[in-house]
């Protein structure tokens, strides 16, 4: 069960994600673009997951860069379909705040390690 408040920000995070996209390919036909926010938002959460098991404290630090890169990319992904009308203003608004916290704490957590 998770404990930390990232591995639970990030999990609840790509529920949410994976609806956008049900959504996203349910109601707009798309497939390309949605699949990018697919990957790299589910990503996050998978990686943190994979940090939490790390073997070595530099196993632990790579894994959660490689989440912060996921959380930035996903931030681009938003942006674009919400500047194209595939996402919402107010869907948008909640998922990019959602990836803006996720991408500060990772930015602690990385500095710290």
């Amino acid at each position: 069960m998770m404990d930390n408040i990232i591995e639970i920000k990030s999990y609840d995070f790509a529920v949410k994600i994976i609806e956008v996209y049900q959504n996203i390919v349910k109601q707009k036909q798309e497939h390309v673009l949605s699949k990018q926010l697919l990957r790299c938002g589910t990503s996050i959460g998978a990686n943190v997951a994979e940090a939490e098991k790390a073997q070595t404290k530099a196993d632990f630090k790579a894994k959660m860069f490689i989440a912060l890169k996921e959380a930035n990319e996903t931030s681009y992904w938003l942006r674009l379909l919400n500047k194209t009308g595939y996402i919402d203003d107010e869907k948008f608004s909640t998922l990019f705040n959602d990836a803006d916290e996720l991408i500060s704490i990772l930015v602690a957590i990385t500095k710290k390690a």
